[in-house]
């Protein structure tokens, strides 16, 4: 067998006290080739399970950590070449947070070996790994890059026994329909808007990604009713606002529509919302309004029509939409679009006038 060099580190995790970033982010590509993995490593090892983690010698270490605080909660995204990671008996023994890791693969598989089973998985999967058991886990790549979104949280924190959870460890199961694409959509959703949360939306961002994991792992081992009635009610909405945001086009998505696609009564639904201070139509028309904003200040879009952009996300009567996107934005749709382009294109300037040289 050909002798292949490796580097091995060793990923060690503290809990620290005081005030902690919500967003922790490194990305290597602006990093001298020696630095790439040494620095990746050292943001990365700061949040995940103690593990040895090794790479084969020679590999352009181009990789990515990126972290969102949720509290009891942690979500990461981890782009990185292939490489092998180990949990050995003496890890354990030195140091046991008493976590589980869910990670959503997103890009690349792998291979993973713990408490004697193991299991092939791919990209448009969950698989579960406990931290109080060694395991062998080797991530490889597509075309040079792996992809993981990786949750980590207390094995308590679910409201599910450790020794029902346990079983699904090593199991893995999709992330591409019924509760675990609504975990995974609002994985994604959760990192694509990480900037823009502050430490005080934290604790219930946490506490609704916790709510769908155990929801999506009851599902899998059927033990639904293993779940709080609290939980199953925020699983439930989280799993209907994911419906409604999948369908905004649709001018005939009604409250009727989404209740038979859930299997529960129309004035259940009602309930489900009003308990959070909300009917479902306000809910529905919220979300159009801000799709419409968003393409409305999208430059690649600045020549499609306003009642185009309207139509597409379920505003037929372009006299409504103008109603209430004012109502919503203090503003016409028309001098949102002006507004927007002006502030872009004060910021291209400022930007250029920042980058010019100047001469003495």
């Amino acid at each position: 067998m050909t002798a292949v060099n490796h580097t091995w580190r060793y990923w060690w995790s503290w809990i620290t006290g005081g005030t902690r970033m919500v967003v922790t982010e490194l990305r290597t590509d602006n990093l001298a080739p020696e630095d790439r993995f040494s620095c990746w490593f050292e943001v990365a090892s700061q949040t995940h399970i103690p593990s040895w983690v090794r790479i084969d010698g020679g590999v352009d270490f181009q990789a990515s950590v990126r972290v969102l605080n949720l509290g009891e909660a942690q979500v990461s995204t981890l782009t990185h070449p292939a490489l092998w990671s180990e949990r050995t008996a003496k890890l354990v023994r030195q140091c046991d947070p008493e976590s589980y890791q869910l990670h959503l693969i997103v890009r690349g598989g792998g291979t993973l070996a713990q408490g004697g089973r193991e299991a092939v998985f791919d990209a448009g999967q969950f698989i579960l790994v406990d931290s109080s058991h060694p395991y062998l886990g080797r991530r490889s790549a597509q075309d040079g890059r792996s992809e993981t979104v990786v949750i980590q949280f207390p094995r308590a924190s679910l409201g599910l026994r450790s020794s029902t959870v346990g079983r699904l460890a090593t199991v893995p199961f999709s992330a591409r329909g019924g509760i675990g694409a609504v975990l995974a959509g609002h994985l994604f959703e959760l990192m694509r808007n990480a900037e823009d949360y502050t430490e005080a939306d934290t604790t219930a961002l946490g506490g609704i990604t916790l709510d769908l994991i155990a929801a999506g792992c009851a599902h899998q081992l059927d033990a639904t009713a293993c779940l709080s009635p609290e939980a199953r009610q925020r699983a439930l909405l989280a799993q209907v606002h994911r419906f409604i945001r999948d369908r905004l086009g649709d001018p005939a998505l009604t409250a009727d529509l989404i209740a038979a696609a859930h299997q529960i009564s129309t004035r259940h639904l009602y309930k489900l919302f009003q308990d959070h201070g909300m009917t479902v139509a306000a809910w529905i028309r919220r979300c159009r309004l801000e799709q419409c904003r968003r393409d409305l200040a999208d430059p690649a879009l600045g020549s499609r029509p306003i009642q185009t952009i309207a139509t597409r996300w379920g505003f037929i009567d372009g006299a409504h939409f103008s109603k209430v996107f004012r109502a919503a934005y203090d503003t016409s749709p028309r001098d949102y679009r002006h507004l927007t382009r002006h502030d872009d294109a004060v910021r291209k300037l400022t930007r250029t006038a920042q980058e010019t040289p100047t001469t003495s």
